[in-house]
């Protein structure tokens, strides 16, 4: 069990760093089975409508977090979104292994609030230190979340 409660932070740290790759690889892996979301009132990601809806929001938000003008991370809007969707993350681990619903999402809205501000700082202080533009870091970032999201529900 303690495993399940350290993927839903996880999961949430995630969903901090990029606030749509989470719930496109939670929607993915319920749509193939990994995780087993059938009776829980979160069976709902495994629609195809649910991975469809993710994974393009997911693919342009990878998009739009290169762009100049996005909001910083940590922004009311974007932080909201995070925590929301780390939430709903964190609950849908717990779900699979019938676990509580209400301390998954507890623990995927901390994990998301961990993610969104440790990421911010690091990838600000990571331009800052290497001297380097953005994308430079935001690349390998989205590659670290991406990847971490594959971990995390692949177990």
């Amino acid at each position: 069990m303690s495993y399940i409660l350290a993927f839903a932070v996880g999961i949430g740290v995630v969903a901090g760093l990029r606030s749509l790759t989470a719930p496109a690889a939670v929607a993915w892996a319920a749509h193939l089975g990994w995780l087993h979301l059938h009776y829980s009132p979160l069976a709902f990601m495994a629609s195809t409508w649910t991975v469809i809806l993710f994974s393009a929001l997911a693919i342009f938000e990878l998009v739009a977090d290169l762009l100049p003008n996005t909001p910083k991370r940590t922004a009311p809007g974007p932080l909201a979104a995070r925590i929301i969707t780390g939430g709903l993350c964190g609950a849908s681990l717990c779900a699979s292994t019938n676990q509580s619903l209400l301390i998954g999402a507890a623990l995927g809205t901390l994990g998301a609030v961990i993610g969104a501000f440790a990421g911010y700082e690091i990838r600000k202080r990571l331009v800052i230190g290497l001297n380097v533009k953005d994308i430079f870091i935001a690349l390998p970032e989205d590659l670290i979340a991406t990847g971490l999201a594959l971990c995390l529900v692949t177990r």
